[in-house]
């Protein structure tokens, strides 16, 4: 195995971080990763805000779901999905100006622009995290920064076209971190597909989630009522509180971008 996936094999989330911290030198490489990601039409539809404000970390911790470790983190990027910086540009070209001339009709972004600009950011964002992973820094998502849109909005001053997609904590891991167990996969032949897509039988879900179902069963950490995994997501995640923000935050999302 080369060394490339060896790194991306060997990467695991990572929430507690050792009391060093991140160099100059390696937060501009894991910068420099991220705008290598392949980008839609070179567009790099994406912008990337630094948080090193304590206040502004401590925040973060209570508005992305009550994470405390988000304050502790020595790097900590927010990856915004931005077409105002391009929409600015049209602006600045006269497009506007130019369609009417042309007899075109002038579009502001659409929710197409927005998904192609929240796969650009996550594309990065995936460089970074590797980057980071590759010098032993090791880095957590938080999905949560697209829960209470309007909060985040404010806290950064984001115009109408700019986003939050991920926010990412990365820090040097403790020695426990280091060794933790990984967190198993669902095996290919439950992911990987020819040709179409072909639903899952029930002798197949069962024997995806057979050993997910026997680690949970083994520690006892079933959801309170859940019999199953199915039933343990259903009730911890599915029908959440911060999963039911989450969506009312995005149609928020929807409905200011266009």
């Amino acid at each position: 195995m080369n060394p490339v996936l060896e790194v991306i094999a060997n990467r695991r989330s990572v929430r507690a971080y050792a009391d060093q911290p991140i160099t100059t030198e390696e937060k501009e490489a894991i910068l420099q990763a991220a705008f290598r990601a392949p980008t839609a039409g070179n567009m790099m539809l994406y912008s990337i805000l630094e948080v090193d404000d304590p206040t502004l970390k401590e925040r973060l911790t209570v508005t992305c779901d009550n994470q405390p470790f988000i304050a502790r983190a020595p790097l900590v990027l927010l990856f915004l999905a931005d077409y105002q910086r391009w929409f600015d540009y049209f602006t600045h070209c006269r497009v506007e100006q130019r369609c009417q001339e042309l007899g075109l009709t002038y579009r502001t972004p659409q929710e197409g622009d927005l998904m192609l600009a929240c796969c650009d950011t996550l594309i990065a964002a995936q460089n970074a995290v590797i980057a980071a992973e590759s010098m032993g820094i090791g880095s957590c998502y938080i999905g949560d920064i697209l829960e209470r849109y309007e909060i985040h909005q404010e806290l950064f001053s984001l115009p109408k076209y700019v986003v939050p997609v991920t926010l990412v904590c990365f820090g040097h891991p403790t020695p426990g971190q280091q060794t933790r167990p990984q967190t198993p996969r669902f095996d290919k032949e439950f992911i990987v597909h020819k040709n179409a897509y072909h639903p899952l039988g029930d002798n197949a879900m069962e024997q995806m989630f057979l050993p997910t179902q026997e680690r949970y069963f083994s520690t006892g950490r079933y959801y309170e009522g859940a019999e199953n995994i199915g039933q343990h997501y259903y009730l911890r995640k599915f029908i959440s509180e911060f999963s039911v923000e989450m969506s009312r935050s995005v149609r928020e999302i929807l409905k200011n971008w266009s």
